[in-house]
């Protein structure tokens, strides 16, 4: 007997305490659980990316798993594509396919033995039944049920008792179903009018009642797992602290909790992320959208076995730091005014607590800023090396790396830089035409040549003195910048707008831009003549 009296609400202080100590020393460990039946969405990234992230925040365990239990959709390849494209995005797991771990194997059909002594585990609890219906009949029944006005037929606790089950038959017709090599499927036996109830980290309570359920099959006749049953096994076996996937996996949410409930085990914490939707109307964002309105919705190109191609964000020059920064702002928001960040901040930032609960509409213009923004941040000289490697001719890295930081302000790509500024280290071969047409009047070829001769006197050709030696001379003649400027770029550069076009012209060097100018009076007089 306790003399002392010691308050209840003390008594509960220390409880939550000790709770929140438990939670904060629970190891964490997540998976990203894609299925090898074709290309990874970029929502499927998007998941992977968040998995890893929480992961990262909370010094935990980022898992990969193939999940390959239905053999009838498997895309060779895939996997590989899998492997490879969250390679490129810098999404690198601690365990999974090639890498290892203690919980091993990663691959639901390297797995397969270990899942039938739960299904039968089930079955001897009554909680699990075996089913011998045929797809025929199944179909059937179906058919029946709509022609008596029941659309929606589901195998479930009141229709279980009229097929042919292990509910329905005799132990002995089982038996000797079994015995004669009949297929069958093992079916979860929910209950009737039970309210099933978990927290999601992002929508708080829900709440679903077991007559809105069927009985999930969770044995195959081939032998397999379906993803019900391998996925809550894995998960448990895994040690998965957290299951963070896509809202569409969340009507099946309470079938698993169900499964984790007749195993005994305890649950892990749910989180299912937002949609991905189509930037114009609504609905999820899909392949065809991307098609339509002409955007990747894979992060690297992917090549059916027929041989069409879709493209990837990898292989239309984008970042892949610009690529996942994008992704992460897909559905989540840092509470703060900042949206560049580099994968390592993301990982600081993160919390499932701002993820938003409703879809997240992709906006290809703003995947485009982000590029950008990457595109400027970068280091001139990094900019040259990849810039080269996309070019046939040989340069001088330092001249690419100018032509680089001129250009990058002007480009999304650095295929952009070349487009849009190879000008620099090219004669130009064409001259815009709105520039043509609008600027190039009677007395142009004159100006251009007084201005060749005004430029021949330059000494020192620098930016600078160019600049100061050109204002003088549109002063002497008393015209505008905007009257002189346009036709000396366009004899230079062939384009109507751009960088400043002193440094463009001290880059050049004195002798290349006096022979454009020269050669640009007589093609555009030309041009104009044939007009």
């Amino acid at each position: 007997m306790f003399n002392t009296y010691f308050p209840i609400n003390a008594i509960l202080a220390i409880f939550a305490v000790k709770i929140i100590f438990y939670m904060s020393t629970k190891a964490v460990r997540v998976r990203f659980a894609p299925s090898p039946t074709g290309p990874l969405h970029m929502g499927g990234v998007r998941t992977a990316l968040y998995n890893y992230l929480f992961a990262k925040k909370h010094n935990g365990t980022f898992i990969i798993r193939i999940e390959d239990t239905d053999q009838t959709r498997f895309v060779p390849g895939a996997q590989d594509y899998i492997m490879d494209a969250l390679n490129w995005c810098g999404i690198l797991p601690t365990e999974g396919p090639g890498i290892g771990g203690e919980f091993g194997p990663y691959i639901q059909s390297e797995r397969k033995a270990i899942y039938r002594p739960y299904a039968d585990r089930l079955v001897a609890e009554d909680k699990a039944y075996i089913a011998f219906d045929t797809a025929e009949e199944l179909t059937s029944m179906r058919d029946q049920a709509k022609k008596m006005g029941m659309p929606n037929w589901q195998y479930n606790s009141v229709t279980r008792v009229t097929m042919q089950n292990s509910l329905s038959l005799s132990s002995d017709e089982v038996q000797r179903r079994i015995d004669a090599g009949d297929p069958y499927v093992i079916r979860m036996k929910m209950p009737r009018n039970k309210d099933i109830r978990f927290e999601d980290e992002i929508r708080g309570w829900v709440v679903v009642n077991t007559n809105n359920l069927d009985d999930k099959v969770l044995f195959k006749s081939d032998g397999m797992p379906t993803y019900h049953l391998a996925n809550i096994v894995d998960d448990h076996t895994m040690e998965i602290s957290h299951v963070i996937r896509g809202e569409e996996w969340l009507p099946s949410a309470p079938l698993h909790v169900m499964l984790y409930e007749a195993f005994g085990w305890d649950c892990p914490s749910f989180a299912h992320l937002p949609l991905l939707l189509k930037p114009d109307g609504n609905g999820k964002l899909s392949k065809r959208d991307g098609d339509r309105l002409g955007f990747p919705v894979f992060p690297t190109n992917w090549m059916t076995s027929e041989g069409e191609l879709f493209s990837g964000y990898r292989e239309q020059g984008y970042f892949a730091s610009s690529f996942v920064n994008m992704l992460a702002f897909l559905g989540w928001n840092p509470g703060t005014t900042q949206e560049i960040f580099t994968l390592e901040e993301l990982c600081d930032s993160f919390s499932l607590s701002r993820v938003a609960k409703a879809g997240a509409k992709f906006d290809p213009d703003k995947t485009r800023w982000f590029q950008q923004q990457y595109l400027r941040s970068t280091p001139d000289s990094v900019l040259a090396k990849s810039l080269s490697h996309l070019l046939d001719a040989s340069y001088p890295l330092d001249r690419l790396t100018t032509v680089c930081k001129l250009m990058k302000e002007r480009a999304t790509f650095v295929k952009d830089i070349w487009t849009e500024g190879s000008f620099l280290l090219e004669r130009p071969n064409s001259y815009d035409e709105k520039t043509t047409r609008k600027k190039w009047k009677e007395k142009a070829p004159s100006l251009m040549t007084d201005w060749l001769s005004e430029m021949s006197k330059i000494k020192e050709f620098t930016a600078e003195n160019i600049e100061l030696t050109f204002k003088a001379f549109i002063s002497s003649k008393d015209m505008g910048i905007g009257a002189v400027l346009p036709l000396f770029r366009l004899l230079v550069t062939g384009k109507g707008m751009g960088p400043s076009m002193f440094e463009i012209s001290e880059f050049i060097g004195k002798d290349e831009c006096m022979d454009r100018i020269k050669l640009g009076i007589d093609t555009v007089e030309a041009i104009k003549a044939n007009a």
